[in-house]
């Protein structure tokens, strides 16, 4: 215990005498270690943000009957439980309708509540609330057989007096579509759900086991990833991880540089306070780990406050670029210590092999 104690001492004493280099050093670890604690919470936020982005974008996988085929009755419910909580899946059931003038209409039968949480990119003046009501797309709102909201439709010889709830505006080609709710569109038509579309939460990787797994639970269904919103979730995820990696390695190596020239510069002044020691006793052991000690205080040191200031950073950053706040992310911090304090530890081991070869007899005697 008191071997420790003296330690200690010693330690903080050799810290305290030489202020400017032990600052020069600590600035070097505590600017490393800020940078690279905002780039890794912003990574982890924004990661989180584009995820939650790239849902809004629709389904990442659709679920479609083959030809002569009809999805079973508990459809959704599998999808839903290989999905989880974290995703969300929406029916679909469409039919050809004819309107007044006889001509063709797209009718799609739905869940309103679970389209509006998967589609929140849709563009609605209102959305039904009432039986019979329907959300127009806006090329089918401009058919003349609709009349001050009202529209006739027959389809199987069944008519039907619907009213526009809201008209719908994608781009795409929901404009052109008649959207029901599913219970009314059943009572007409009689159709089954034929589309299930799926918004799976994860990466690439995890979307490709999800949709194995729901072509296992669903075979007489053709299973697909949309391409285009997987892919370019991972590319943007794949570029985000490329560039974080450069610039943690580059700051890594600035810091180990500046930190290397600091304790080398430190071991060659203090050159005769080591030989004293060695010539009243102290072993080569416990000299080093006198210096590792240094070294380790001063990377942890570092590391605390470089994590301080980065989560200050990371927070601005977030308001001025994302108008958003960035939530603090203490997962970072034991990565961010130990990284810092494994960069201190690796600059000590050249002024160590200094500190090994020298000699307490021809340094006091000033050779």
């Amino acid at each position: 215990m008191k071997r420790w104690r003296m330690l200690t001492r010693i330690l903080l004493r050799s810290l305290l005498l030489r202020p400017g280099r032990t600052f020069t050093a600590l600035a070097a670890v505590s600017v490393a270690a800020a940078v690279i604690t905002t780039m890794l919470t912003l990574y982890v936020d924004v990661q989180a943000k584009l995820h939650q982005e790239f849902r809004s974008y629709g389904a990442n996988v659709v679920v479609s009957a083959r030809p002569n085929e009809v999805l079973p009755a508990d459809a959704l419910t599998r999808v839903e439980a290989i999905i989880g909580r974290e995703g969300f899946a929406a029916p679909f059931a469409y039919a050809v309708a004819r309107n007044y003038f006889d001509k063709p209409v797209v009718v799609v039968g739905t869940d309103f509540a679970r389209v509006r949480r998967l589609n929140s990119w849709w563009s609605v003046t209102e959305w039904p609330a009432s039986r019979w009501e329907t959300l127009v797309g806006a090329r089918a709102a401009r058919m003349p057989a609709i009349d001050a909201g009202l529209f006739w439709l027959t389809y199987a010889g069944h008519g039907f007096s619907l009213r526009t709830a809201g008209v719908l505006r994608t781009g795409g080609d929901e404009d052109d579509r008649i959207y029901l709710s599913l219970a009314d569109f059943t009572d007409w038509t009689h159709q089954p759900v034929s589309v299930i579309e799926v918004s799976a939460a994860g990466d690439g990787q995890r979307i490709a086991h999800v949709s194995d797994e729901l072509q296992r639970a669903l075979p007489q269904a053709n299973v697909q990833p949309v391409r285009q919103i997987v892919e370019a979730e991972a590319s943007v995820f794949g570029k985000t991880r490329s560039t974080l990696l450069a610039a943690v390695i580059i700051i890594a190596l600035t810091a180990l540089v500046c930190l290397l020239a600091t304790l080398t510069s430190s071991v060659l002044d203090r050159r005769r306070d080591f030989a004293i020691m060695k010539a009243l006793g102290a072993g080569r052991r416990s000299v080093a780990r006198l210096f590792v000690s240094e070294a380790l205080l001063l990377g942890a040191l570092g590391g605390i406050i470089g994590y301080g200031l980065g989560l200050g950073a990371a927070e601005l950053i977030g308001w001025s670029n994302f108008h958003a706040a960035v939530s603090p992310r203490w997962r970072v911090l034991p990565e961010v210590l130990a990284g810092s304090m494994a960069v201190a530890y690796l600059t000590a081991i050249f002024p160590l092999a200094l500190l090994r070869r020298l000699q307490p007899a021809w340094i006091l005697k000033g050779e």
